[in-house]
């Protein structure tokens, strides 16, 4: 199953995420994830919010640049070695990870690993066929 998660280019300056995260809470919009990466001019900030189109024109609104990707969370024990069985399945396939993100669920028993790979399709059939859960965006925006 596919997430649409947003990327929103950002200055790498003081201030910037605060802006970000204002006119999402202006908004109404609901942050369940985010990933920030940055060089020393600019940052992605990488989101899976409760209202993508909402926060697209919010943002956009303001003059953020932003997209979306399509992005798979699957679901693992929140213990040692999950993320590592989900790894070995993926570099079996040969299906390579161009980033990922994790958080834990509310109820503490399992997290949730955001990937984005270079063969979805591929990595979602692989997972699928190990008996992997992947979360449907409604019931991660939802979280």
């Amino acid at each position: 199953m596919k997430v649409e998660q947003i990327s929103i280019f950002i200055e790498n300056k003081s201030g910037r995420l605060a802006e970000v995260t204002t006119i999402l809470g202006f908004a109404g919009v609901n942050i369940r994830a985010l990933s920030l990466a940055d060089t020393s001019d600019f940052g992605i900030l990488r989101l899976i919010v409760n209202d993508r189109e909402k926060a697209i024109t919010a943002l956009k609104g303001k003059g953020f640049t932003v997209s979306k990707t399509e992005v798979v969370a699957v679901e693992v024990p929140d213990q040692p070695g999950g993320l590592a069985s989900i790894l070995h399945v993926l570099d079996k396939d040969a299906i390579n990870v161009e980033y990922m993100y994790a958080f834990v669920e509310r109820c503490g028993s399992n997290a949730v690993i955001i990937f984005r790979f270079d063969e979805t399709d591929k990595a979602i059939a692989a997972l699928a066929a190990k008996g992997f859960n992947m979360l449907s965006g409604e019931h991660l925006y939802g979280m």
